[in-house]
């Protein structure tokens, strides 16, 4: 049974849902309708995934009502500033085939984050989002943005995982009433993720994967998750987690795997944020 957080405007997010990053768009069709097929509600895409199509295809033929569907989008630097996110955000509603997206964020702390936010506002006030938020904004991009807006962001989706627990981000975000959203919650297979002693042994107690106790426990801190696959048996066992509960000493030992770094990159450091501007180009 699925669990869902009621976010800062009382819309219901569920808390678990299907990210198709890196999913080609090829792919994208198919793998968006075999998670829809095995219980999953919401989606989570984006401008620079280059896949808003396919999963706006899977979701019409699928036979769920949009209202049962919880779509994310989200809008990349090279459409920032008001007028070009304004724009943007038409296309993406084209391309999914919904006349509302769920939720649109801004992708990346970079350029005119100020402009599209704007257009984020006013895009939610006209019906055409029905909640608005931010992604890979740490505690300073973030602080600085909530501060300054009317409509403060009710999302903000980081790198969030074991390794990396987010724990002093998502205090901040919960001051400005933000609710948290994972992206890379397997954290995509690194650090030896798979075979970790510590959530292996867990996972026994319970006869569940790795995978499982990963998920699980991002779930008990209220953390949103969009675990990715391109099987559907893997699919199906990532959404598996509603029949189980880790104990408090369970939490204990898998929270201290958590190294506070990215496992990933460092959206402060000067080499990450002059490679973002050499991918203003990707939508």
């Amino acid at each position: 049974m699925m669990e869902y957080i009621k976010l800062s405007n009382g819309v219901e997010m569920p808390q678990m849902g299907y990210g198709v990053y890196q999913v080609t768009p090829e792919e994208c069709e198919r793998c968006v309708s075999d998670a829809l097929s095995v219980g999953y509600r919401m989606i989570d895409t984006a401008q620079a995934y280059h896949n808003e199509d396919g999963v706006g295809k899977a979701w019409r033929k699928s036979g769920v009502k949009r209202e049962d569907l919880f779509l994310v989008s989200k809008i990349w630097i090279s459409n920032y500033g008001y007028e070009k996110a304004k724009a943007s955000i038409d296309k993406s509603l084209r391309k999914l085939q919904t006349e509302y997206i769920d939720l649109m964020l801004l992708h990346q702390p970079f350029c005119d984050r100020y402009g599209a936010y704007r257009a984020l506002m006013e895009a939610y006030r006209e019906g055409k989002l029905r909640a608005i938020g931010v992604s890979n904004f740490y505690p300073d991009h973030f602080i600085d943005l909530a501060s300054n807006v009317e409509i403060k962001p009710m999302v903000n989706q980081v790198e969030t995982h074991v390794f990396c627990q987010q724990k002093q981000a998502q205090k901040y975000m919960e001051e400005f009433g933000c609710q948290i959203m994972s992206w890379g919650p397997l954290a995509e297979g690194r650090n030896g993720f798979f075979t970790n002693e510590v959530l292996s042994r867990i996972g026994k107690g319970h006869g569940k994967s790795v995978a499982q106790m990963a998920l699980r426990f991002l779930m008990q801190r209220g953390v949103v998750i969009i675990p990715k696959s391109s099987h559907k048996e893997r699919m199906a066992e990532n959404i598996d987690i509603f029949d189980f509960e880790l104990s408090a000493d369970e939490m204990a030992r898998i929270e201290a795997l958590d190294t506070g770094q990215s496992l990933f990159f460092d959206h402060h450091d000067g080499e990450v944020a002059k490679m973002f501007m050499g991918w203003r180009g990707l939508v």
